[in-house]
């Protein structure tokens, strides 16, 4: 059910951005050659925990009915492209790291994502990288009240197709609040469906998932991990939103 946010409902869904974000700002700093995924996870679940909120992602109930998610945190590497299981996977110099954050607190989520370069990248992953989060910020462009949908989507998917890539088309963004998922989904690309008109309290996390080759993508046999099928690189960027009477408020960063 899709749900409009009092001011009191979006001041707690940005504390819990500004943790996520905190997070995120935590795991740029140690991430290196020779890391594994496993420590990425423990050093955010510390650091939420720390800050009086819970992961939203651990036990999380898989739609394809797998085992509930056993981490705090999304880790995926090069062609994962999202719900990589943190492990024991050592990362390397050249790796891209996706990693997905969520903290619940008081009630209310925070969800955001970043590709990381471990160490030294390829010009393409750098592109590919940077291509991603810049389809994001075309995309919120249009995330204004009256808008549609459809115009985030449209926006985010000629950003990413005009410099070479290809747009995920089997996962897409969601509304967020009270509950991890909410309507409305928010594809990444244009759909014949237009999706309802913005307005001001909705709370969206729009999140760009970019491969480097074809949009493909496969569940692996863990049944969480999304993997490209033709071993392409992908990287993933997310934020959540709160749509306004002007610009949208972007809840997971730090000011």
């Amino acid at each position: 059910m899709m749900t409009i946010k009092s001011k009191k409902e979006i001041d707690l869904m940005k504390k819990a951005g500004e943790i996520v974000a905190l997070a995120h700002k935590k795991l740029k700093e140690i991430i290196a050659p020779g890391i594994t995924t496993l420590e990425l996870d423990r050093a955010a679940e510390e650091l939420i925990g720390k800050n009086d909120a819970i992961p939203s992602f651990k036990g999380y109930k898989s739609y394809t009915g797998a085992h509930d998610y056993p981490a705090s945190i999304c880790a995926s590497v090069n062609e994962e492209v999202i719900h990589g299981i943190p492990g024991l996977r050592k990362l390397k110099n050249g790796d891209i790291i996706s990693i997905d954050i969520g903290a619940f607190y008081k009630g209310f989520h925070g969800d955001a994502a970043r590709t990381y370069i471990v160490g030294e990248a390829s010009e393409i992953a750098k592109k590919l990288i940077r291509v991603t989060r810049e389809s994001f910020y075309e995309g919120i462009k249009k995330a204004v009240n009256d808008n549609r949908i459809v115009d985030i989507s449209t926006a985010i998917q000629e950003h990413v197709e005009k410099n070479g890539f290809s747009i995920v088309r089997d996962f897409v963004g969601h509304g967020i609040g009270s509950q991890m998922h909410e309507a409305p989904q928010i594809p990444n690309y244009k759909t014949k469906e237009r999706g309802p008109r913005l307005q001001p309290g909705m709370t969206l996390a729009v999140e760009p998932m970019v491969n480097e080759k074809g949009y493909m993508v496969s569940l692996n046999k863990n049944q969480w991990t999304v993997v490209t099928d033709d071993g392409g690189l992908s990287a993933h960027y997310e934020n959540t939103i709160a749509i306004t009477d002007g610009e949208p408020v972007i809840l997971t960063r730090l000011n």
